[in-house]
């Protein structure tokens, strides 16, 4: 493998509306929000988990959460993105890389979430075997515009680094 074979870049995006049935909590980075509407999707709609697998699947060119864990495998209903998170971690170390580093942002009107931070960076550098330094989690909203300025859901954005593993 090359030196430039050695790193790789991977980005990942995800985006949920609120539940409106109300049948679940509110669960971003492996961390419920206690009071928060929950988000509508087939596994526990973890946006922040999503989008970090989407961004490993991507580095390693593996594919996308979707095709793997999607509506298409009923097997998945209602599973834990916690535990979706940390199989794509093992097929990325099949692969032959290793998660060096990630960057989530959650983009969200409602709730607020800042007091959640360092659980979802302890949830999500446990899920991917990092130590909590190598993540990062940042809140951002979209002051009021478009679905999730009116509070319709809540999207995140993933950005990791890969480095291979010495074979």
């Amino acid at each position: 493998m090359s030196a430039a074979g050695d790193l790789r870049i991977g980005q990942g995006i995800d985006v949920h509306p609120f539940d409106q049935g109300g049948h679940r909590g509110l669960r971003i980075c492996g961390v419920e929000v206690p009071g928060a509407p929950g988000l509508a999707g087939h596994s526990d709609a973890d946006v922040g988990c999503h989008a970090v697998a989407d961004a490993l699947l991507g580095a390693a060119a593996l594919g996308d959460l979707g095709s793997r864990f999607g509506v298409d495998h009923p097997e998945t209903a209602g599973a834990d993105s916690v535990a979706l998170l940390g199989t794509v971690v093992a097929d990325v170390a099949a692969a032959g890389y290793a998660v060096v580093n990630l960057d989530v942002t959650i983009i969200a009107q409602r709730p607020r979430l800042a007091d959640h931070r360092e659980a979802m960076r302890g949830a999500v550098a446990g899920a991917c075997h990092l130590d909590v330094g190598a993540v990062s989690v940042k809140f951002t909203s979209t002051d009021h515009l478009g679905a999730i300025g009116r509070g319709e859901g809540i999207a995140a954005s993933a950005t990791c680094l890969l480095r291979a593993l010495q074979r």
